[in-house]
């Protein structure tokens, strides 16, 4: 196990985790909003991934022990720059990125600003790539209901300053992110990962409006779309809008998942991510 601190767009401070075989090709897991990559145990703690590949997991800017700025946060290049900091300081040869939810954004900024030349595939994971725009799919799910704003109520929500009111809401969040209740420990640790994020940042990182058809459209490297379909936060239109606009894309369907189907269903995720690897 290993620690590194690279430094990301503008300058920010990223923590990433890495794990696995050094000499294996590498895999580096971009996770969701309001987590960390500590949202990763059950592929950084599989053997079946760590005899076999270099795991590399960041803390998003904002997240977990990285640096969280004060602004920056709508700005896709720097998004695109914590990424492709992170492949050249670790010297990560051609890695698959693998995605979840934000981190769908995240690649397609990515994408978008240095290409597709140093990566060698990319799974995207319950994730989204439209936001605040008009698009002819579902995106995002009822999981959104009880937790958002809502201006004629004084209900707790997402963005709620107040300790004991974000931990109402973001337990609410962590329970519609799965399709069956979590273990109380590991609802917990959930639990725990979402409030490491400051009010801030989880408001900031919506504050967006991106398209992404265009860079689907130009991707050619190897594509896999992973998809819980009782997901209630990203709707598994998405993965359906993803595949589809992107030619040779696998989508793969997991009927009993939720959000989170890298823990729901680790051991067909973890399976399906090793042999895409490998044929990447």
């Amino acid at each position: 196990m290993k620690l590194h601190s690279v430094a990301g767009g503008g300058g920010a401070a990223l923590h990433v985790f890495e794990t696995g075989n050094p000499a294996g090709l590498p895999i580096l897991f971009i996770h969701g909003w309001s987590r960390s990559h500590a949202s990763w145990t059950r592929q950084l703690n599989a053997p079946a991934l760590r005899e076999r590949f270099r795991l590399l997991a960041l803390d998003l800017r904002g997240h977990g022990d990285s640096e969280k700025p004060v602004a920056g946060y709508d700005d896709p290049a720097l998004w695109a720059a914590d990424i492709n900091a992170v492949i050249e300081t670790l010297q990560a040869d051609r890695p698959v990125l693998t995605g979840w939810s934000y981190g769908g954004y995240v690649i397609c900024d990515y994408l978008r600003h240095y290409g597709q030349q140093a990566i060698r595939g990319i799974n995207f994971a319950a994730a989204a790539v439209d936001r605040g725009v008009k698009v002819d799919y579902q995106g995002g799910g009822d999981g959104w209901d009880d937790v958002w704003p809502d201006d004629a109520s004084d209900q707790p929500h997402i963005f709620s300053e107040a300790a004991e009111d974000a931990a109402t809401a973001m337990r609410r969040f962590v329970r519609n992110c799965v399709a069956a209740p979590l273990p109380f420990r590991d609802e917990l640790a959930f639990l725990g990962l979402n409030l490491m994020t400051p009010p801030r940042v989880r408001k900031a990182l919506f504050e967006r409006k991106i398209r992404n058809d265009d860079v689907l459209a130009g991707i050619t490297v190897p594509v896999l779309v992973s998809q819980g379909e009782r997901d209630r936060i990203v709707h598994s239109d998405s993965a359906r809008h993803i595949a589809a606009g992107i030619r040779g894309a696998q989508l793969s369907l997991y009927p009993e998942a939720g959000h989170a189907v890298f823990y729901e269903a680790a051991e067909r995720f973890n399976a399906e991510l090793a042999e895409f690897t490998l044929r990447a």
